[in-house]
């Protein structure tokens, strides 16, 4: 369908396609300079309101792409704003900054696979009573997050070559490799040889009645299945792909507000260290801001998926983000290591250890069935209230 003269007008008048631009206005006014409060408080709406921006932009390039696809889309533009973050905040963080990288990416593990998997269990099973998913993918890409956080955050607390939680040179080359490679093969096994591992399954294939009734009482089960308007829900999927047109608008609006969330997330960064420390808490937990910002799309995507009864696409949203967090900003760090100032320590702390082994176990039990309750999600969500709580007070 063409577009009309006034359906373009609406798209240029939409908040979404104001915010990025408007985002980019004060960064000759901000960039480099001590801020005052008021200044502080507009950089953090436009903040908020670009990374919303990006949500938006990110669904309809998705949208276009289509599934599972377009899970990656969040994915690696969250990969983006890490990286350059972890990277800023390096250069100028002096040796506090050592660990930075660590914290960031440890918090963004555990938000993505306690928080959003939480929440988003928690959401679709309070609205659609059980929760269904693909366990063949979401296994396997549990796994991949576990064998990725284990190479590059657990081993480096217990190799010998280098004094401290860190890797020798070879090591941590060895490391960037292995996490590129193993995600690469994650996105090769998801998008082109098994993609029907991470698509939605069907309600109806995880109802005990409808299968186990062979006679008229299966029928009439099923019919009600089939009535059931749970299931008959308009989750969005079947409305029309927006346009090539529409969908290279959002893709360079997408650009720009991720080029906004990064300017304006490092102009910030400096009021929100400053922030942590009059507040008494540790410097680690400014990797937990960093990551509850970047990961905020993800959250509000697959929070909206899961209302949807699209609980498959919040698990790739936020293990597929996890994966990201590790396999991309890890080999991107290594390789910003050779010029930060900095050392680079990416081994965990034993309260950290303890608590990424909670998670990998409570994951796979929560996994293994393919169905889920709002108890396994409550489960993931106390895990996330526990590590931020112990991050604060450590």
């Amino acid at each position: 369908m063409m577009s009309t003269p006034d359906s373009a007008q609406s798209t240029w008048t939409r908040w979404t396609t104001i915010a990025p631009i408007v985002a980019l206005v004060p960064l000759p006014f901000t960039w480099g300079r001590s801020l005052g409060t008021i200044w502080i408080v507009i950089v953090a709406v436009l903040l908020a309101a670009a990374v919303l921006a990006a949500v938006h932009h990110a669904e309809v390039v998705a949208h276009r792409v289509g599934e599972p696809l377009g899970s990656l889309v969040l994915a690696v533009a969250v990969t983006v704003i890490e990286v350059a973050l972890i990277v800023t905040l390096m250069v100028s963080g002096g040796s506090e900054a050592s660990t930075l990288a660590r914290d960031t990416v440890f918090a963004a593990v555990m938000i993505t696979c306690n928080g959003i998997v939480g929440i988003s269990l928690f959401v679709g099973a309070m609205r659609h009573h059980t929760v269904t998913f693909n366990a063949e993918g979401t296994g396997a890409a549990l796994a991949c997050v576990i064998t990725l956080a284990a190479v590059c955050l657990v081993l480096p607390s217990f190799t010998s070559s280098v004094s401290g939680p860190e890797y020798s040179g070879s090591q941590l080359t060895f490391a960037a490799i292995a996490s590129l490679c193993l995600y690469g093969l994650f996105v090769v096994t998801q998008t082109v040889r098994h993609r029907d591992f991470f698509l939605p399954v069907d309600r109806a294939d995880y109802r005990p009645l409808a299968r186990a009734n062979s006679g008229q009482e299966g029928v009439e089960q099923a019919a009600a299945s089939a009535d059931d308007p749970l299931t008959q829900e308009d989750d969005g999927e079947h409305a029309m792909p927006p346009s090539g047109r529409e969908a290279t608008l959002a893709l360079v609006l997408l650009l720009i507000s991720l080029v906004a969330v990064v300017a304006l997330a490092k102009v910030e960064s400096k009021p929100i260290e400053k922030g942590v420390e009059s507040l008494g808490l540790p410097h680690a937990f400014v990797g937990v801001i960093i990551a509850l910002l970047v990961l905020l799309p993800e959250t509000l995507a697959a929070v909206k998926a899961a209302r949807r009864d699209r609980v498959q696409i919040s698990l790739n949203l936020g293990l597929g983000s996890a994966m990201a967090s590790i396999g991309l900003t890890i080999p991107a760090i290594a390789l910003a290591s050779i010029w930060l100032p900095t050392d680079l320590h990416l081994g965990l702390g034993p309260t950290q250890l303890v608590l990424l082994a909670i998670t990998a176990v409570v994951g796979v039990l929560t996994v293994v069935p393919g169905r889920a309750t709002r108890l396994q999600g409550g489960i993931h969500l106390v895990l996330l209230a526990a590590f931020i709580f112990l991050a604060a007070n450590p």
